[in-house]
């Protein structure tokens, strides 16, 4: 049976981060069902200036993506269609990235709101005890957010901030690098392999 991971890209500044752990995941041969949210159409279009629509998702997401998805296990749902296999619970699924998650996605996730898929599908995996890691990209934050990110762990989801560090590879480091950093740590919160960062060895320098 397909277990897929389900990533959500919602409308907060930071698609280079979903595209790196798209093609984490995608590298480590795991099957994903992706949902772009209406605003993160917009994002995705300022950062890279490449347009992603329902009609042409393929050939857009590899555009954005900068490969070939032809072998990848893939499946695209629109964000307004509330009928899609991950808004429900039965719906076989191993968990569920937000990637980046803006300050809407995690109050609409923590309250349920369930405004759209993307919303639907992380409070569906939350209940279900899945796995569920949120990616905000905000600074600063406010109390209401703070006080909606305290939700999101106390109903078992990772919040795993967009905080590059920086031991990998050095002050100098490439936009790139810093990037991976945060899409590797997301990875390792879902279990899942890669090779984005070099890991801390206990030596200073190493």
């Amino acid at each position: 049976m397909r277990n897929p991971w389900i990533v959500g890209v919602s409308g907060a500044s930071g698609t280079p981060y979903a595209a790196a752990v798209l093609r984490g995941l995608f590298d480590a041969g795991e099957s994903v069902d992706l949902v772009v949210s209406r605003a993160a159409r917009l994002t995705i279009l300022d950062e890279t200036g490449a347009p992603f629509r329902d009609a042409h998702w393929k050939d857009d997401l590899t555009a954005w993506l900068g490969r070939d998805l032809d072998g990848t296990d893939l499946t695209y749902w629109p964000a307004g269609d509330l009928a899609a296999g991950p808004s429900s619970g039965s719906y076989p699924a191993r968990g569920m990235v937000v990637v980046p998650a803006s300050t809407a996605a995690c109050a609409g996730i923590a309250i349920g709101l369930s405004k759209d898929l993307l919303q639907r599908a992380a409070e569906v995996n939350l209940k279900e005890r899945r796995r569920v890691v949120v990616v905000p990209r905000e600074t600063p934050v406010t109390r209401s957010h703070l006080g909606h990110l305290i939700a999101l762990h106390d109903a078992g989801a990772v919040v795993l901030p967009a905080s590059p560090g920086f031991y990998g590879s050095g002050a100098s480091a490439s936009a790139q690098q810093l990037i991976d950093f945060v899409a590797g740590k997301t990875l390792d919160a879902l279990g899942v392999p890669h090779s984005l960062f070099r890991r801390w060895r206990g030596q200073l320098g190493s």
